[in-house]
């Protein structure tokens, strides 16, 4: 009987460990593993034939039983500011969104780790999904292939930030499975830890293991009272409190030279008044952190709106008079629903 296609192992599927348990079971010398894994990752080679330090009768052999499925090419949109939303599709039906923002030489990534949210925060559209899988680590890592292939060779993505589709401290074995594959010099990609952030809406017992990633870590806080968060955040919330969340950020173990983010996200009327403001600074008081606001990028159906410029910068001015480093998010590939918190792809 023929074997399908699907009944091979993807050698994409298989972490470092699952990979040196493979290489055991065919009895090769260990550094098969490493040599396996820098094909994939730093030649990026689509056929295992193509592991020429590997003899012809061990490529036969491991060919018998796996093979390298990456994943489909996507649909690019590009919006009038050049930004790249990259629309992927899997092998079972699902999609995800990714977006690749540049600004100058730099070019940010914004990665996705889950299909849906398992969350439900009121002013995102992906939360309006409902949690459809996790994302597994080949397929959060193939984000970044792509999106790097398509920058042909004077173009490097600078930064990732794993901001897209999802709650990463949802699906964080394949997330921290991701990162060994990202930042590896040995075998996997190479990318710097220090220019990767990981943004949580607040699961407060997952930060200890994100400390142990050697990455950025950005809390999406948003509102500076309990009632205010549990109506725009109620599942977060009602799991790790305000008060917990940030009990958990000031023991943060953070790296000489880092600090936390913290992510706020502007609603007119809602949570962007001058006592809003005050509240936070006193939230925030000795913790080492920098604060992004994020004026809401309105989506159909709905109900919160954008404040005018003049309170985004009254609210700046607040916080910046108490000598926290505030800075304002630009708004970018709205026109494409690539903007912070739009990502969502929604039944037709």
């Amino acid at each position: 009987m023929t074997m399908t296609t699907t009944s091979y192992t993807n050698l994409l599927d298989l972490n470092f460990v699952e990979m040196q348990n493979l290489v055991k079971e065919l009895h090769w010398p260990a550094f098969r593993t490493t040599q396996i894994l820098q094909w994939l990752y730093q030649h990026r080679v689509r056929d295992i034939d193509q592991m020429t330090n590997l003899s012809r009768l061990d490529r036969v052999e491991l060919g018998s039983r796996a093979t390298i499925r990456r994943t489909l090419a996507p649909t690019i949109h590009i919006a009038a500011d050049e930004t790249k939303k990259f629309l992927f599709p899997f092998e079972d039906g699902m999609l995800v969104e990714c977006v690749l923002i540049p600004e100058g030489k730099r070019r940010t990534l914004c990665v996705s780790t889950q299909i849906g949210c398992t969350l439900d925060c009121t002013f995102c559209l992906t939360g309006q999904m409902g949690l459809k899988r996790n994302l597994k680590a080949h397929e959060i890592v193939e984000q970044v292939l792509v999106a790097q292939d398509g920058q042909g060779t004077t173009e490097r993505i600078t930064s990732l930030v794993f901001m897209g589709m999802g709650e990463p401290l949802a699906n964080s074995s394949e997330v921290a499975d991701a990162i060994t594959r990202l930042t590896s010099d040995v075998w996997g990609i190479g990318f710097p830890a220090r220019r990767i952030t990981i943004s949580t809406a607040g699961m407060a017992l997952a930060l200890p293991e994100v400390a142990t990633w050697g990455v950025n870590l950005a809390i999406s806080l948003n509102a500076t009272t309990n009632a205010l968060r549990d109506k725009l955040m109620p599942s977060i919330n009602r799991l790790y409190p305000l008060p917990n969340l940030l009990a958990a950020c000031r023991t943060y173990p953070l790296q000489h030279g880092r600090r936390l983010t913290f992510e706020y996200v502007l609603l007119a009327n809602f949570n962007d008044s001058h006592d809003d403001a005050k509240r936070l600074i006193k939230l925030l008081k000795g913790i080492r952190c920098k604060i992004n606001l994020i004026p809401f990028n309105e989506f159909s159906g709905n109900p919160y709106r954008r404040p005018s410029e003049e309170t985004i910068l009254d609210f700046q001015s607040i916080l910046r008079d108490a000598h926290y480093d505030v800075f304002i998010r630009k708004s970018r590939g709205q026109d494409i629903l690539g903007a912070c918190g739009q990502l969502g792809i929604l039944p037709t």
